[in-house]
């Protein structure tokens, strides 16, 4: 006897070999015996053959039409056997009743499955429901297909259109879409980003990070709503013409300088700070604006400012205007430039003029300081803060001849030029040790007065930043924070706060164990680091860009460590594994370009010569930074963080070219 019996959800069939009545040892087609349980059992059988038995079944079942079979079921549960002798309209054979259960269970959406062998009809609006699900997921994977045979020939199907950057930066896996677009991946074997820039999705490479950033951290758009500023107190005019020293492209002006002659014979230096928090009380809308930024995001070519358009406006330290300004003055003896006091005050200051690094560094330099050469404006003043810095920078013992060079990148009309600098140029040296002496002078007076302030410390090798006023031994100062760039840094704004309550005597804004204030600490270092490494993502672009736009097919390298090198012409870092093993450090390698992927940033060369040992390379301090721009760099071992070193402030605080 043979019979028809279920396991793991499909039928099977088999010879009776003993029958023990709640199991059964059966042989089946293969030959190979088992025992099942006698519950299993659906049905017995001695014709057709038992190898013919469920092919013609499955034949016999696709005859059976699933509507009617539904219309011929009572409304209660049944067996398969007696819905098989109401459709068939007389007793079953073992095919027929086989070819129902086939059937049956082939239609889970018409027939609900309630135990072995048996079922009920689906009510009429439930099996509505379900066939109407049915259809419409027949014509997604419909939609799908076609998708999917769209951008295998690289066709952006239209409706990705509105979802592009959604798809790109955060897919949804369960939509037809994504679903659709990982299957033309698995065929093409491209990325998604790959595959979608094939077919013509993305506007530009630069488009595409550039929206990436903006998907992640400023999903609503980059504009300002309507906001204005608090009021103030009328305050004094200070009796000084200033000038400030800034890069050509910057807008948000937020120091300035004045010499001036006393009746002593000294000198008094004042370094004069843009003071937004005057018209920006903690709290106030337009507060709330800035703290939701943190700080200006910059990139080659643009920026996103902190502060709307109007606010910079306002407190802008522009030329040819009488500007609110937050300012220390410092008295210094004339033959010795002691500093001999010091005297901060909230007013207003006349803006004579902006400086431009562009014109004045050709003027304004080492080998002019040298000749005495004094035909450009402010020279005699930019002399005299010469001499002083140097005096400073001695004071703090970090007098330094720094040889290394910075970069500057400049776009017009989609194409990119790369100039370069050296560090360290009286420029400057001026603008980051007054910038240095205002941030440390302002904390110790904060600290002294028992205010609190965001202070950013360094011992042991690591930066940190902290509500409570610790040594900088980068620096080589007591205590140094933020409070000289407002306009384009959430933190210096609040600490500006703390120090105007302070000179006017008035309550801390952010008083001791005030839980904003490390809010604003926390919120503010997780910001910066992203809005730094994004600009670090786009040099690394236009980098990659110019060798393209100068068809760069050989260029020249240092080895910094391992694989990892620097081009010598562009801040270009990357690894390169076809070096020769066990290169030392310094070597200057010559490799060709063989590709360049700008949606990856990658590059890839083939080493060809070894030319030199060059002995002007990178300091440790910026091979750690370097070792961050390379990517993927999890296997090398690396500082927890980069030393902050003074060249790092004078760069923060310099202008515009630098976050």
């Amino acid at each position: 006897m043979n019979i028809l019996y279920e396991e793991d959800g499909s039928f099977k069939v088999g010879s009776i070999m003993t029958d023990n009545t709640s199991s059964l040892q059966i042989e089946s087609l293969s030959g190979k015996r088992s025992k099942i349980k006698a519950a299993n059992v659906m049905l017995q059988f001695t014709q057709p053959e038992m190898s013919d038995f469920i092919p013609q079944a499955e034949t016999l079942a696709a005859d059976i039409e699933v509507e009617f079979l539904w219309e011929c079921c009572p409304p209660e549960e049944f067996g398969f056997e007696q819905i098989a002798t109401e459709y068939f309209g007389h007793k079953p054979s073992s095919l027929e009743a086989a070819a129902t259960l086939l059937r049956l269970h082939a239609a889970p959406i018409y027939f609900h499955r309630k135990g072995k062998g048996r079922y009920r009809a689906a009510p009429p609006e439930v099996l509505k429901a379900a066939l109407a699900g049915a259809e419409k997921k027949r014509l997604a994977l419909a939609a799908q297909a076609h998708m999917t045979a769209q951008l295998i020939r690289f066709e952006l199907p239209a409706e990705f259109s509105d979802h592009i950057n959604q798809m790109l930066y955060n897919p949804e896996r369960n939509t037809i879409e994504i679903k659709a677009l990982e299957a033309a991946c698995a065929a093409t074997h491209l990325s998604a980003v790959h595959l979608l820039h094939r077919c013509g999705a993305l506007p530009s490479t630069q488009q595409y990070h550039f929206q990436k950033f903006l998907f992640e951290n400023f999903p609503k758009g980059t504009g300002f709503p309507a906001v204005e500023l608090s009021g103030w107190d009328e305050l004094p005019m200070g009796a000084v013409n200033a000038f400030s020293i800034d890069d050509a492209t910057t807008t948000e002006i937020d120091d300035a300088f004045s010499v001036e002659k006393l009746g002593n014979g000294n000198w008094r230096i004042g370094v004069h700070i843009a003071a937004p928090a005057l018209g920006m009380p903690r709290d106030s809308d337009a507060d709330k604006i800035a703290a939701s930024r943190l700080s200006t995001v910059y990139m080659p070519g643009s920026k996103i400012t902190m502060l709307p358009d109007s606010i910079v406006e306002a407190f802008t330290l522009t030329a040819d205007r009488v500007c609110p300004a937050l300012s220390m003055y410092i008295e210094v003896e004339a033959e010795t430039l002691n500093i001999l006091n010091y005297e901060s005050r909230v007013e207003r200051v006349h803006i004579a003029a902006n400086l431009r690094h562009d014109t004045l560094e050709p003027l304004f330099n080492e080998e002019s300081l040298a000749a005495g050469r004094l035909d450009y404006p402010y020279a005699n003043e930019l002399t005299l803060l010469w001499h002083l810095v140097q005096k400073m920078e001695a004071g703090r013992g970090k007098a330094d001849n720094n040889t290394q060079v910075d970069y500057n990148f400049h776009i017009e009309y989609d194409r990119v030029s790369i100039t370069n600098r050296r560090r360290g140029s009286p420029i400057d040296k001026v603008v980051s040790e007054l910038m240095i002496l205002v941030n440390c002078e302002w904390g110790k007076h904060l600290s002294e007065h028992g205010f609190p302030g965001i202070y950013r410390t360094q011992q042991g090798g690591k930066v940190r930043m902290s509500t409570v006023a610790a040594p900088h031994q980068g620096l080589g100062v007591a205590q140094y924070m933020w409070s000289s760039s407002p306009l384009r840094r959430y933190v210096d704004m609040v600490n500006q706060r703390q120090i105007i309550a302070m000179l006017k005597d008035e309550p801390a804004p952010y008083p001791k164990n005030d839980t904003g204030l490390y809010t604003i600490l926390r919120d503010f270092d997780a910001t910066y680091t992203i809005y730094n490494d994004f600009q670090r993502n786009m040099e690394r672009y236009w980098c990659l860009r110019w060798l393209q736009q100068e068809n760069v097919e050989l260029i020249e390298a240092n080895v910094l460590k391992e694989n990892l090198v620097k081009m010598t012409d562009i801040p270009l870092v990357f690894r390169a594994p076809s070096l020769p093993e066990q290169l030392p450090a310094k070597t200057r390698v010559q490799l060709a370009v063989t590709g360049i992927d700008l949606l990856d940033l990658s590059i890839q060369t083939r080493y060809l010569a070894t030319i030199a040992t060059d002995e002007n390379t990178a300091t440790d301090e910026e091979l750690a930074e370097y070792e961050e721009q390379a990517g993927d760099l999890a296997e090398m071992t690396k500082p927890e963080e980069a030393v902050e070193t003074v060249q790092q402030v004078a760069d923060a605080e310099g202008g515009e070219t630098a976050c």
